[in-house]
């Protein structure tokens, strides 16, 4: 599989594309003026403790006030570094004590940023501080050694676990292995190792001179990161549109992932680098809620507050044996199309595909592998549940950040985001009630009705005639006005 990095910087933006066979998978954006929060380590206070929640609410310089669940604090006070082990004396995890038992209102606690602010709710923060590296997460306050699930080789794991152990025996310090140290050397790991003491140590100082709200440890730069988080085996090139952030990103390739400076190149040509791959034509069309498939069906993705639903329809595929056949290869192609889909609209938390049903139960658990293939490249966790017998498939997908259509929308002010108006008829009615109420309750000689243009014209044209009921029914004169800059379902009533 050909897979490539695209890297797009302008003065105020920069935004990452990974293409996989000419086809876009991930897009990530930073914008200079709204950089994302998560692995952000600051020094924070408690506002509020709220028991009943087993969580805290945390100032951390931010515009809302931070969540931190019980679970998510280190049993021994955090802002003391030095030994905060986890668990009991054994080793072994012990359950979550009450909320009071750990924070108090008022109480100073250092904490990284695990889920950026979303929607209405504040980022969600976390006590067991983590530091990536190119192969490694250091974990301070832990001594275990862990290695990714996505590491299979049994030996690979083996010599990974030893080498990590050998390597931080001295330390005190515990690790996770990236999925990206599989194969690496033992003199890429020491690095590693030893990078991550020294920028431990530097935070380490960082705590003891920060102030409440102050950022003690910030991540890197959205160029760096998509280097360190998004390079493997199969990423043949690495290109860069801006010639500084491409020498940036060569000496932080030198630095800490020698072996693959080659794959890294700037490009300097005239046309957009993103319109070369077609990368802007494909964000355009994620931003819709419909997605054509190749055999004539589309999924319909419709993402709400609570979960995001994809509905699979066969559209104008009529197959060429039966309606079973048919259904079967529309949901194939859905379910790679959907996996696609949600990696690329970063889309999180609950989400629920409407499969078309199926009869043949053999045909279900290969709609379902399929799905569970076509994830197994994404970068997110996800965790897929078996095909209901209506042909739902349940899942979820860790979410630590707003998904493409928040990043780069906003409501429509029209419709407040519900996605659909009041007909100007319906609004007719209203005007017409609130006419009536209005005459009820105070005393004037003439009405003025100010609402939006189709409205008005509405109104003097298809109800001329209840407009004559309605004056004789008042005994007022009512004058309708058109207002260029109200919405469809604005207006006012106004007593002269």
């Amino acid at each position: 599989m050909s897979e490539e990095i695209l890297i797009n910087v302008t003065p105020r933006e920069t935004r990452v594309a990974v293409v996989e066979n000419g086809m876009l998978q991930e897009v990530h954006i930073e914008r200079a003026l709204r950089r994302g929060y998560v692995g952000n380590i600051y020094k924070g206070k408690v506002s509020r403790v709220m028991p009943g929640m087993q969580a805290a609410f945390v100032e951390i310089g931010l515009d809302r006030a931070a969540f931190l669940h019980a679970s998510d604090i280190v049993r021994a006070a955090p802002s003391l570094v030095g030994d905060a082990g986890e668990g009991g004396s054994n080793g072994q995890p012990t359950a979550t004590p009450p909320i009071l038992d750990l924070v108090r209102e008022g109480h100073e606690v250092v904490v990284q940023v695990v889920k950026d602010p979303i929607g209405g709710k504040g980022a969600r923060l976390t006590t067991h501080l983590s530091i990536p590296s190119r192969y490694l997460v250091l974990l301070p306050y832990s001594r275990m050694v862990g290695v990714s699930v996505r590491i299979e080789d049994d030996a690979e794991r083996a010599r990974l676990k030893e080498t990590l152990q050998a390597l931080g025996r001295d330390s005190q310090l515990g690790y996770i292995v990236r999925t990206n140290a599989e194969g690496q050397s033992d003199e890429a790991l020491a690095e590693d190792v030893d990078y991550l003491g020294r920028l431990w140590q530097a935070v380490q100082e960082g705590i003891g001179k920060a102030k409440v709200g102050e950022r003690i440890y910030e991540d890197l730069a959205l160029s760096m990161r998509a280097l360190r988080d998004l390079m493997r085996r199969d990423v043949e090139k690495v290109r860069v549109d801006s010639r500084e952030t491409f020498d940036k990103t060569l000496h932080f390739a030198q630095q800490f992932m020698p072996e693959l400076v080659e794959r890294i190149e700037h490009y300097p040509g005239e046309r957009p680098i993103f319109d070369l791959y077609g990368v802007e034509d494909e964000i355009q069309r994620a931003l819709k809620k419909e997605v054509p498939l190749k055999s004539g069906g589309y999924l319909i993705v419709d993402q709400t507050e609570a979960m995001t639903t994809v509905d699979v329809n066969t559209g104008g595929f009529l197959g060429h044996r039966n309606l079973e056949e048919t259904v079967y290869k529309t949901n194939l192609e859905a379910a790679q199309s959907a996996a696609r889909q949600l990696r690329l609209r970063n889309l999180g938390g609950i989400i629920i595909i409407d499969f078309i049903d199926m009869t043949d139960d053999e045909h279900k658990r290969q709609v379902l592998r399929t799905l569970e293939k076509a994830l197994s490249r994404d970068h997110a966790k996800t965790t897929v549940y078996d095909m209901s017998p209506l042909g739902l498939v349940e899942m979820t997908r860790k979410r630590t950040m707003e998904s493409l259509e928040r990043q780069l929308c906003e409501p429509c002010p029209e419709c407040s985001g519900r996605g659909s108006l009041k007909t100007a008829e319906t609004v007719t009615y209203e005007i017409f009630r609130e006419i009536t109420r209005a005459v009820r309750q105070f005393d004037a000689e003439k009405l003025l009705v100010l609402a939006a243009p189709k409205v008005v014209s509405r109104i003097l044209d298809e109800e001329s005639a209840a407009v004559a009921e309605l004056e004789e029914f008042v005994r007022k004169t009512i004058r309708f006005q058109p207002e260029e800059h109200y919405s469809q379902e604005q207006f006012d009533v106004v007593l002269l």
